[in-house]
């Protein structure tokens, strides 16, 4: 079917019959040939289409890689094939049999410990995450030292003293350098080099210290394996016959049922870290979405921008007989093959990121990377690229069925129809569905899929209520003296005007901005503002049950009229809980650490300071009987805990099971000493412990006075791990720093998408402004008067669009704070501030720009189609 047999049947009065063949034929050549004519007017369309599939597949990409990456690296990360671990206790005899029935096994202690170098006034301490390893260590990989050597033989005995290697990081505490000496306890070390990496640091876990490698001889020299001492014991085997694994795992379950393992293979060597890095992927793909979300608004815009300089060409397709459904056809094909165009403009990029950031940064990374192209990231973010694209491209399209041929005679500078055929309403609905499920069905956590859905829909709509809601409200003002005022305000209002585009596309990427800077301030604000009143100034770990009144006598000489609270402390893996395995339980995700490792727990006879019983009894102080427990209520409560319930503990190799006698809320911000499980006191008896203890200063104490403390307990109980509260905080907030700086970085996606936006709304909308600036020029109005009336109104729709992203993001950032992360919601001026001057600074400038090629067009061919 060609222009010759749609002129053919212009005078019958009917459309000419055409097959879904022809008709896709033909919608197919007509898009081609006005693609001829290039891309312009769609920057901004594919701009924002490759920003964000770029930015959902190369998340996806990179994600995958690394799961990849620990998967292959498995063993090495390990250590082995499995690993068995303990804590408070060595295996026994029996259970290291069972173990090496199996294969080779490798024995590693992790604690934490003070390490001091120095003497007197001079002495200096800190804290160190010592790792104690035997001759077989590593069994897979190496440890990579500076200066290089083998690691046995650095850590190998000369004399009176023990080698030792060290992150950097403490060597730079202590100010050591190799040769140097210094003490773990009462273990004289010799620093033999720096640890440049360690194969399995990942499978021992990163804690707040640098890391300190000794021997198992030397630990055993320094006197830290004390009773009850929080040591915990790994136990790798590299097996025979590594295909056996899933049977050498049943013979140790039944050979040490009560063990207490906790068991990690090969398959799942970093369990952890691979929930982490799928949450963040998530969220990182919600903002490649969100990016995607926010250049749909472009989509929407460029196409209708598009549509409004080919009505023309849509006039005379009719004006020859073509059908409103022929029209739609060829524009939705034009629009699909632009979308193309964009898609795989960001899966290029977004598949190269894996290798990019493995070449530039992969040997900064402490986990293994396996780059490679991912096809099933590459079709989600195709996926998530096309239905954005036909979500946003329906409505526009839909409203080219009913261009009139009288367009073709008279530039039409009204309003056309603002709803399409219902037909194309429903097809935008069944898009924008389509969008949502897969959206469900591709999240890890359709609960958090399903909320951002809901947050999403309901921003989007807000925003577009209120850019209608400022032009009702403009239209019912007075009408100002001032011609420039009066000429903004009517801009603010009039048909085809500006405001509900500018305050939607602008106002998404300020709603995120706020949200994110209060959340930053909140955070900040509660790691770094003055500590509470009760807050403690130091933890002490590892004290010995038989020195605790000699110890309270110390600290309390050392610090006068401080407080020092001390209670017992253990460690135990929950087996089940209401009598159900914990295998068993799928716990919400924010309380799926109760599960995942063992938990401090501890007896008491009054309810510890900081908590308040809500429900049950507490037990008498006297109580002998069976054993009871009191549970944090806000846990108890997510796992559908109540008052007789169950709970199974494994401590020390034995298995207790106690009834829930009562529910407590904690007041966990006080930062005193307090338990998820605090159990009747004879339920422990007889078991090996240490003590926990808090100091209290008066008035929280001057830095002088905490270092004076921390130096003498240092030399007088080397044993003890001395935590100040204050450093604790400050490395906390400095991870906490580094997450919000990788969110903020990866939010600039969306402001990028937003900004992209704005600038194509704006520049679309110029058309009509050509219109107003002729006819206004002609009757006299001076160039410095409309752009006068112009910087009114879009630094009117910039600020207003300012208070409603400042409104809505104090809102999120305030769920967010207190809801999810229950914290205190901490409000910032600057925040506020900030947005605004955003808002104005964009809609002013970018509006402003264009204005002023609308102000430098000639009058004479646009007064002659008016």
């Amino acid at each position: 079917m060609s222009l010759t047999s749609l002129r053919s049947t212009a005078g019958t009065g009917r459309p000419p019959a055409l097959g879904p063949t022809a008709r896709s034929s033909l919608a197919l050549r007509f898009a081609l040939r006005e693609l001829r004519g290039g891309l312009r007017g769609f920057g901004v369309f594919l701009a924002c289409l490759a920003l964000g599939v770029a930015a959902i597949a190369g998340v996806g990409s990179f994600s995958r890689s690394l799961t990849d990456g620990l998967a292959r690296e498995g063993t090495s990360l390990l250590g082995g094939d499995a690993a068995f671990t303990l804590v408070q206790r060595e295996a026994s005899a029996d259970e290291m049999g069972l173990l090496r029935a199996g294969g080779t096994v490798s024995s590693v202690a992790t604690l934490r410990a003070m390490a001091r170098a120095g003497a007197g006034d001079a002495l200096t301490s800190t804290l160190v995450e010592a790792k104690a390893v035997d001759g077989h260590y590593p069994m897979v990989g190496a440890v990579e030292l500076e200066p290089p050597q083998p690691l046995q033989g650095a850590l190998a005995r000369e004399g009176d003293a023990f080698g030792a290697v060290a992150d950097p990081l403490l060597a730079e505490r202590l100010n050591l350098k190799t040769g140097d000496r210094f003490q773990l306890g009462s273990a004289t070390l010799v620093l033999k080099g720096l640890i440049t990496r360690e194969p399995d640091v990942l499978a021992t876990g990163i804690g707040f210290g640098p890391r300190l490698m000794i021997s198992l001889d030397a630990l055993h020299a320094s006197a830290l394996l004390q009773p009850g001492s929080l040591v915990h014991w790994h136990y790798r085997v590299k097996l025979d016959r590594p295909a056996t694994l899933t049977d050498f795992l049943d013979s140790v379950q039944k050979g040490a049922p009560q063990s207490g393992f906790e068991v990690r293979t090969r398959e799942a060597a970093t369990p952890r870290l691979e929930t982490n890095v799928k949450r963040f992927t998530e969220y990182l793909t919600l903002v490649g979405l969100t990016a995607l979300l926010v250049g749909g608004v472009g989509v929407a815009n460029a196409v209708k921008s598009h549509l409004d300089t080919k009505r023309s060409v849509i006039a005379t397709l009719k004006s020859l007989g073509a059908p409103g459904g022929t029209v739609f056809s060829v524009y939705l094909v034009e629009v699909g093959l632009i979308a193309a165009i964009g898609i795989a403009l960001g899966l290029v990029v977004g598949a190269a990121l894996p290798f990019a950031l493995n070449a530039a940064f992969g040997y900064l990374l402490p986990v293994p990377i396996e780059p490679g192209v991912q096809p099933m990231a590459l079709v989600l973010a195709t996926l998530y690229g096309a239905l954005i694209a036909l979500a946003f491209a329906l409505w526009p399209l839909g409203l080219s069925h009913d261009v009139p041929v009288s367009a073709l005679f008279r530039d039409d500078v009204e309003a056309g129809p603002r709803r399409p055929r219902r037909a194309y309403v429903v097809m935008t609905a069944l898009a924008v569905g389509a969008l949502a499920v897969l959206a469900v069905l591709a999240s890890e956590d359709r609960r958090i899929a399903i909320y951002y859905l809901v947050a999403a829909a309901s921003v989007l709509v807000t925003l577009r209520l209120v850019g209608l809601a400022i032009m009702a409200l403009a239209r019912r003002l007075p009408r100002p003296r001032n011609t420039s005022a009066r000429l903004a305000l009517a801009n603010i209002h009039r048909p085809a005007a500006l405001t509900p585009t500018i305050v939607l596309s602008l106002g998404l990427g300020l709603t995120l901005l706020v949200t994110l800077a209060l959340i930053d301030r909140s955070l900040t604000r509660e790691l770094t503002a003055s500590l509470p009143a009760q807050a403690p100034s130091f933890f002490f770990l590892d004290i010995p049950s038989t020195q605790e009144s000699e110890f309270t006598r110390y600290v309390q000489d050392k610090a006068p009229s401080s407080d020092v609270e001390i209670v017992p402390m253990l460690r135990g893996r929950l087996i089940s809980l209401g009598g159900r395995p914990v295998e068993d339980i799928t716990p919400p995700p924010e309380f799926a650490w109760v599960l995942s490792s063992d938990r401090g727990v501890t007896y008491a006879r009054k309810v510890p300071e900081g908590s308040t019983v809500t429900e049950g009894q507490w037990w008498a102080p006297d109580y002998t009987g069976p054993p009871l427990v009191s549970f944090e209520k806000e846990i108890a409560d997510a796992f559908g805990l109540k008052i007789g319930d169950t709970v199974t503990v494994n401590v020390l190799g034995r298995t207790i099971t106690a009834k829930i006698a009562n529910l407590r809320e904690v007041e966990w911000e006080r930062l005193s000493i307090n338990f998820v499980m605090v159990f009747s006191p004879s339920t422990f008896a007889g078991a090996p412990h240490t003590l926990l203890a808090t100091l209290s200063l008066p008035d929280g104490g001057s830095d002088a006075t905490e270092r004076a403390v921390a130096r003498a307990v240092a030399t007088d109980f080397p044993a003890v791990t001395a935590v100040r509260v204050k450093e604790a905080l400050t490395q906390i907030g400095e991870i906490v720093g580094n997450l919000l700086m990788a969110i903020r970085g990866a939010s600039l996606v969306t402001l990028v998408a937003s900004v992209l936006v704005l600038a194509g709304a704006l520049a679309a909308g110029q058309h009509h402004r050509v219109y107003d600036a002729v006819i206004l020029k002609t009757l006299g109005a001076t160039r410095a008067r409309l752009v006068g009336a112009y910087a009114l109104e879009y630094a009117a729709l910039g600020l207003v669009t300012a208070v409603v992203a400042v409104g809505a993001g104090t809102v999120a950032a305030y769920v967010v704070v207190t809801q999810v992360m229950n914290l205190a919601f901490s409000w910032s001026s600057g925040a506020a501030l900030g947005a605004a001057g955003v808002a104005l600074v964009l809609t002013v400038g970018f509006g402003l720009i264009g204005t002023w090629r609308a102000l430098g067009q000639k009058p004479a061919r646009i007064l002659r189609n008016l």
